[in-house]
Parts: structure tokens; sequence; C-alpha cells
């Protein structure tokens, strides 16, 4: 029961998350929350009881990568095209 409660607030934030990147203008406010969406995930594989797959996860899709978009996103422009620029 809590188990089963705890995989579906998870996956709930995942959906919103990823949900929220796409519809964020600020590029940089979307690569975070991809990082968010990346951390829920390896939650997610930690409770499912795969935790190499966790592990990987987190060290590479959270860790890495958003360490990689957000060098880019700071090298390009921090706003989508045609956003206001605030």
């Amino acid at each position: 029961m809590i188990f089963d409660s705890i995989q579906a607030l998870l996956l709930a934030g995942i959906v919103c998350s990823a949900f929220f990147a796409l519809k964020a203008k600020d590029l940089l406010v979307s690569v975070i929350l991809l990082g968010a969406m990346s951390m829920l995930m390896a939650a997610e594989f930690y409770l499912l009881q795969a935790p190499d797959v966790a592990i990987a996860e987190a060290a590479v899709g959270a860790g890495m990568t958003t360490a990689i978009y957000i060098i880019a996103v700071n090298k390009t422009g921090r706003w989508e095209e045609g956003a206001k620029n605030d």
C-alpha cells in the first residue's frame, strides 16, 4: 500500500517535471527540470530493486548530462527564441 503510493508519486513527479520542462521558455529551467526528472527516475529504479541502474541514471542522467546541458545553454542563449527577456 505505501509502496504503491510512493511509486505513484514518483511517476507523477516524473511526468510533471517532463511536462514543465517542455513548457518552460527559460532553457536553464528546462535543464534543471530534466535533472529533477532523472533523479526521480533513479529513485524509481531503486524502488524497483535495480540499484545498479539507479546509480547509473543518477550519475549519467542527472549528473553529467545536466552539467553538459548547462554548459551548452550558457555558451548559447538562455531563452528560447521568441520568448521575452526579463
